[in-house]
């Protein structure tokens, strides 16, 4: 389980990328460690798609099912890392991880500050 403090570390840690090299509609906020970002796709400022992924985890959702799909990301598999670190694939969990669903809304909890992770937390618990 992460404490408290790092759990407001991780929070601390997003960052947005300059929108200019993304495409329109989309949104992309990376931590302060490797492999933690969380990257949006938008219409008319309302959420269709996010996913965060965290050492080696990952948490999907998408207005289409409202459903909440977590799962285990490539990242982490040498040698994938070192030659692909841009591109990942994630095998989806049987079930959805209760606790790293937790987990992802405590630190979207310490960012209020922020928009896009106040609406990505309501979604979460609305599809929980």
């Amino acid at each position: 389980m992460v404490d408290h403090e790092e759990i407001y570390k991780l929070g601390a840690s997003l960052r947005p990328i300059n929108t200019q090299m993304l495409k329109p509609g989309r949104v992309w906020f990376y931590g302060g460690e490797a492999y933690f970002d969380i990257f949006f796709e938008l219409s008319q400022n309302e959420i269709d798609w996010f996913q965060l992924t965290l050492r080696g985890r990952s948490l999907t959702w998408n207005a289409g099912d409202r459903t909440i799909q977590t799962g285990i990301t490539n990242e982490l598999v040498v040698p994938d890392v070192s030659y692909y670190s841009a591109s990942k694939t994630i095998d989806d969990d049987p079930a959805s991880d209760q606790d790293f669903i937790a987990l992802t809304k405590e630190i979207l909890k310490t960012r209020p500050d922020q928009p896009l992770f106040r609406q990505m937390l309501h979604l979460l618990d609305q599809s929980a």
